[in-house]
């Protein structure tokens, strides 16, 4: 009896023993497992640092005393286009004060002030209110075109020569359902630098009928000479 009573009692023992052992190795891996996650989590964890957001949303800050902008033309007749100055949207779908044919914002040159923004269908008779509109500009004004929809069925001589006079290059050979977007200012002696125009055809648009959208941002210097 006393050896059975022995036997049992190391049995015992030793399956306590085993148990024991097995949870202690179970225990560590975990907490090995558990650690290792965690230290990997905290390295993966993503930056709480921003990206720095430019007026205009502009990929790029402009110095001191320059204006940022983005002028974006329309997209074929279905979607108008925008300009933003210093930040600022000026014309917009939401703003409701674009329309088909060309969109201009007038700023003041020196301090950034909006001074005016008119839309001009150059499909209709508003030919008339453009050159009037132009001739009115005073020195100093910088000046932010957009084209939506047709820019120039009705576009004379007279109001080119008064686009080329504000720095533009390729207001003369501008045409219909081209995309124009523009940026110049009255008494520029030189061209300005702000310009992008793409034809309309039919081998290369991107739309039914237009070409695709345009999208300029650039940091304008006051006073441009």
């Amino acid at each position: 009896m006393r050896v059975a009573g022995v036997i049992r009692y190391t049995v015992l023992l030793l399956t306590l023993l085993g148990t024991w052992l097995m949870l202690q190795t179970y225990f560590q891996r975990s907490w090995r497992t558990i650690s290792l996650r965690s230290w990997l989590g905290a390295t993966k964890k993503p930056s709480s640092e921003k990206l720095p957001r430019y007026k205009c949303g502009n990929q790029k800050s402009c110095p001191q005393n320059y204006f940022a902008f983005k002028i974006i033309s329309g997209a074929a007749n279905v979607v108008g286009p925008s300009i933003c100055f210093e930040d600022l949207v000026l014309m917009s779908n939401v703003k409701n004060n674009i329309g088909r044919g060309l969109n201009i914002a007038l700023v003041n040159g020196t301090t950034g002030q909006l001074l005016k923004t008119d839309a001009f269908d150059m499909y209709s008779g508003d030919i008339t209110k453009l050159q009037t509109f132009l001739q009115g500009i005073k020195r100093g004004t910088l000046v932010l075109v957009a084209s939506y929809d047709d820019p120039a069925t009705k576009m004379n001589d007279k109001v080119r020569a008064y686009f080329t006079e504000l720095g533009s290059s390729d207001v003369a050979t501008l045409g219909f359902r081209d995309n124009w977007v523009f940026l110049g200012a009255k008494g520029l002696m030189n061209k300005s630098p702000f310009e992008k125009h793409i034809k309309n055809d039919k081998e290369t648009n991107k739309y039914d009928g237009w070409p695709e959208l345009l999208e300029m941002e650039g940091c304008a210097p006051r006073k441009m000479d």
